[in-house]
């Protein structure tokens, strides 16, 4: 499994109690890519800037499509260009993945469309080795979820989450998540100014 994975099953364990926008979950899964590409070499960091190396199946679908879209032209992709580029729409690409390989099913009987705080992880290996990292606090998954909303800022393993990359990465993960929800206010002002020039305020 990936940390990208792992970050969507963690996701969709949480969402009953602690639902997760997703907009911020999609762009921590674009970060967790990130660092599941750079550990199968499939590409490395230049201060903010993601180099491509030779294109390797990692065995991973969405991996690979990851890879498959890196920029390999320079100036080449910021890791926040990455990040909105990535991110679209990508939480639920694994929601559909997993309910593709068996990871999750609806609940019998639902016809709406797949929704993730409508769909159910089943027991699965895939699972426990995600509740198990989960369980065991590891820090970049950790630093992720509290990115996406999934759970408080964690006590920092300065040790784990030191290092030039691990920094670039995690901090424009949370600099996107912090314009998004900028993006989110400005929206909420302006359509409650709307209603109220309609009501007549």
């Amino acid at each position: 499994m990936t940390t990208a994975r792992d970050l969507a099953i963690v996701a969709l364990e949480a969402a009953p109690d602690r639902p997760v926008e997703q907009g911020d979950l999609s762009l921590a899964l674009a970060g967790a890519e990130v660092f599941d590409l750079i550990e199968a070499k499939a590409l490395v960091l230049d201060g903010d800037r993601i180099l491509p190396s030779a294109q390797t199946p990692t065995g991973d679908r969405l991996l690979d499509e990851a890879a498959g879209t890196l920029v390999r032209q320079e100036p080449y992709e910021s890791v926040e260009d990455w990040l909105w580029r990535r991110g679209r729409g990508l939480s639920s690409a694994y929601v559909e993945d997993f309910e593709r390989v068996g990871l999750t099913a609806r609940p019998r009987g639902q016809r709406i469309p797949l929704r993730t705080s409508r769909t159910q992880l089943v027991d699965s290996a895939a699972r426990r080795e995600a509740e198990d990292r989960w369980a065991a606090g590891e820090p970049i998954l950790a630093a992720l979820a509290a990115a996406a909303g999934i759970r408080d800022e964690p006590a920092e393993d300065a040790e784990a989450l030191a290092g030039e990359t691990v920094t670039t990465v995690l901090a424009a993960v949370g600099d996107a998540v912090m314009e998004l929800e900028a993006v989110r206010q400005r929206r909420a002002i302006e359509d409650a100014a709307f209603d109220n020039v309609w009501r007549g305020y």
